[in-house]
């Protein structure tokens, strides 16, 4: 059986991280500690909307993976 191809587009936990990025862009922390705790606040701000297009999006994902 060969192996599948990696495929990006499928990987929503990379836009979610991205968009955490986002979030805590220049905010600095001083241990790791801080910086988690920045995260999990960055993570209870992102908009429900925006997963909710993320989770719609994946039969589009797919098909254009399939179609490629």
């Amino acid at each position: 059986m060969e192996w599948p191809s990696q495929s990006p587009g499928l990987n929503l936990i990379e836009q979610l991280w991205e968009e955490l990025e986002k979030c805590v862009f220049g905010i600095r922390a001083r241990n790791a500690d801080q910086k988690c705790s920045q995260l999990q606040t960055a993570w209870a701000q992102i908009p429900q909307s925006l997963l909710t297009n993320l989770i719609q999006s994946m039969p589009r994902r797919c098909q254009a993976v399939i179609d490629s």
